[in-house]
């Protein structure tokens, strides 16, 4: 699952609407909607995002986030290391070979530290 997949996923059901309700009122099909908060499909553009907060009624800070949050929610995220140093593309591989096997904790303590180092301290509100 993506971050804007999960976050899709909470305000649906804070609201209780289904995945059908909410497809059809944005004019996507429930599947594309499955997929996009399953992380299958592609992050969706700058007005399928619009419509996405439209149809929540989300305002200000939190519409800024939900979009921050697309712009991050490639679920195939390539990473060319070509011209960086050894130990990026070292990082990169590492990541790439054990990400699957990191407990939630390790992942969020590995967010914290990389968010810090590039000054992303704002990121996911959860």
């Amino acid at each position: 699952m993506t971050p804007l997949g999960e976050k899709i996923r909470q305000l649906r059901r804070e609201r209780g609407v289904s995945q059908k309700e909410m497809a059809a009122a944005i004019g996507v099909s429930a599947a594309y909607l499955s997929s996009l908060e399953h992380g299958r499909a592609s992050p969706p553009n700058w007005a399928m995002v619009q419509k996405i907060i439209g149809f929540f009624n989300v305002i200000w800070d939190d519409a800024d986030e939900m979009q921050r949050i697309a712009e991050l929610s490639h679920p195939r995220v390539v990473v060319d290391t070509a011209r960086l140093s050894p130990n990026a593309t070292e990082l990169a591989n590492l990541l790439a070979a054990h990400i699957g096997s990191l407990k939630n904790a390790e992942i969020d303590l590995l967010l914290k530290q990389l968010r810090d180092i590039t000054g992303n301290r704002a990121a996911s509100k959860k």
